[in-house]
């Protein structure tokens, strides 16, 4: 009988490692977990936020197109209560966050007390201005057909962010802004919905029409310039910046308004406005602070996620509310939803959808070259 040859395999026991080469292998497997509890950490953030912009948004509109509905006819009133509602944010200051700092050394030198001054009262007058044109269109479109409009916001924004935060677009990218575009266009032509509180003639129709594309061109640029402040000027992205740049923009825009608020006259018209106020006057006074609230959580939420993501995808997240609005309009305020309204909403989400799958082939494929 032939003898047996045995091959000594060696074990995973008898192997040996040097000092060095142990060592690397716990910091790789530290480094794998810390890399898992920060993406974990990174999730659970954009989910906060994502839910402060959807349910601000769906509360505040719904609330401000309730004042209207109601014997609300101040359009700087409905405008002050869209940003006074930042100082419910100040003891977030003293609230730990966590903080995310460009460590670029050539990045490291701080703004001026001057550039910080022009950069809030620049945004803070851009933020006024659109939250006025928002009050124009609340006031003369059903609420169903304003949201809708409202998805415009996310083509304006990924134009602006081509240019000042080298934004690229890809095939799913172009088609989402087509879509979105093309979603929002289609509402031009219904000037014969009667669904909203004052049947509004098709001149105030057209006119709160303009108003809505022009604020949303205007809040696509403004989340633009807020992600361009944080990485060009500002040049560092911590929670207090964070909360800097909602609360000193909101108390320029919120002066502007009130400025706008007096000159006009519509204070005098506030007190009779309340007595006349269908559900009454703590009902009228309920509206106007929780739309401010809401206001204020939205934005938290905005910012916060370009704080963590990018711009496009805090505007991708408001584009999300899209259905949302439309919906409980049709079940609140009765707004009609007909053909036109309804091809238009499924465009707009098929427009969400394909952004969305483009951010899946990024995310997979950063994830991808990670692992390599």
């Amino acid at each position: 009988m032939a003898p047996q040859i045995q091959k000594y395999v060696p074990s995973s026991e008898n192997k040996q490692f040097s000092p060095d080469q142990e060592a690397g292998a716990e910091n790789s497997a530290e480094g794998n977990l810390q890399t898992k509890t920060d993406r974990l950490r990174r999730y659970k953030l954009w989910l906060l936020y994502s839910f402060f912009v959807l349910s601000g948004q769906t509360v505040a509109t719904l609330l401000g197109r309730l004042y209207f509905e109601k014997g609300g006819k101040s359009k700087w009133m409905a405008t002050l209560v869209q940003l006074a509602g930042f100082p419910i944010l100040l003891p977030l200051y003293c609230v730990s966050m966590p903080k995310r700092t460009i460590t670029n050394d050539s990045q490291r030198s701080q703004p001026s007390a001057l550039v910080l001054l022009l950069l809030y009262i620049s945004l803070g007058i851009l933020l006024a201005a659109d939250c006025m044109m928002h009050s124009v269109g609340l006031l003369y479109l059903p609420v169903s057909t304003y949201s809708l409009i409202c998805a415009t916001q996310l083509a304006f924004n990924a134009f602006f962010s081509f240019f000042l935060n080298s934004q690229k677009f890809t095939p799913f990218i172009v088609n989402s802004l087509v879509l979105l575009t093309t979603s929002s266009t289609l509402l031009v032509f219904q000037t014969d919905d009667s669904s909203g509180p004052k049947r509004v003639t098709k001149g105030n129709y057209i006119i709160g029409f303009l108003c809505t594309v022009c604020a949303s061109a205007v809040s696509g640029l403004m989340l633009s310039l807020i992600q361009f402040s944080f990485l060009k000027i500002l040049k560092r992205e911590t929670s207090t910046m964070m909360l800097d740049m909602i609360i000193y923009q909101s108390l320029v825009a919120t002066c502007i308004t009130m400025v706008g608020l007096f000159a006009s006259g519509d204070w005098k018209s506030l007190s009779r406005e309340m007595v006349n106020f269908e559900l009454g006057k703590v009902s009228y006074l309920m509206i106007l602070l929780w739309t401010a609230v809401a206001w204020a959580v939205f934005s938290v939420g905005v910012i916060g996620l370009i704080f963590e993501v990018s711009s496009l995808f805090s505007n991708v997240i408001n584009t999300l509310g899209l259905p949302i609005v439309p919906v409980l309009a049709v079940v609140v305020f009765h707004d009609k939803m007909n053909g036109v309204k309804v091809i238009a909403m499924l465009l707009g989400i098929w427009g969400f959808v394909s952004y969305m799958y483009q951010y899946y082939l990024d995310d997979s494929k950063a994830e991808s070259t990670n692992v390599d």
